[in-house]
């Protein structure tokens, strides 16, 4: 499997290569396909210097989905090992999904009517989390990373091309990226719409009642 490490703010030493080669090689006993590791260190500093930090970002490239975990540490080798760990976890999870869903095959099913969803093991958001995220009731406060001053909290912003995929394989896109939602177009509907993690595999589903923009529709 093919390794690129990126250091940004960071040297990247032969030792640390030869780390990354290491657990490239645990990672493809895990996914036999996997065709390319993406490492990216980035190097921060906070407060005039006095707090630093390292984050370790992996991209691991096969024929399907590409996975991805980061972690950060005040040691990049932690980091990577942080950041390995729950890439392995990821690739195991959806190992184990996959097994399940051949065992026991679900036929995922989404009512209109009702507006369950048959064969999936989802809930519907509840309305205080509905009304928590309208009132905003957990203030965020957004920074541009060179700003001065120091908060811990801090917003980064990505932007993606629209996906139209059904509920079930949203749930496993995230799973595969690690994270705890994912942002996708549901096919059934054309609505706008993020799947969210609960408790074990238990999942939950948010769609905004609005069709997705034509001109989105059209490059799909």
């Amino acid at each position: 499997m093919d390794t690129n490490i990126v250091g940004v703010g960071v040297g990247i030493t032969d030792r640390f290569r030869s780390v990354v080669e290491e657990k490239a090689d645990r990672l493809s006993h895990l996914c036999p396909r996997a065709q390319g590791l993406e490492v990216k260190v980035t190097h921060r500093s906070y407060r005039n210097g006095r707090m630093e930090d390292e984050t370790v970002e992996l991209t691991l490239a096969d024929k399907g989905p590409v996975v991805r975990a980061e972690a950060t540490d005040g040691d990049k080798f932690t980091a990577l090992d942080l950041a390995v760990d729950k890439l392995s976890e990821q690739l195991r999870r959806a190992k184990d999904k996959r097994v399940d869903a051949r065992n026991h095959p679900r036929g995922a099913k989404f009512e209109k009517e009702t507006g369950s969803f048959e064969g999936l093991d989802l809930q519907p958001a509840s309305v205080e989390m509905l009304r928590a995220v309208a009132t905003g009731e957990i203030p965020v406060v957004a920074v541009e990373e060179d700003e001065a001053d120091y908060t811990p909290v801090v917003i980064r912003t990505k932007r993606f091309d629209a996906e139209w995929m059904s509920v079930e394989e949203a749930v496993d896109r995230m799973e595969l990226v690690g994270h705890d939602f994912f942002l996708f177009v549901d096919a059934a509907t054309d609505h706008p719409s993020v799947v969210y993690r609960r408790k074990g595999w238990d999942y939950g589903v948010i769609s905004l009642a609005t069709l997705a923009p034509p001109e989105a529709r059209a490059a799909s």
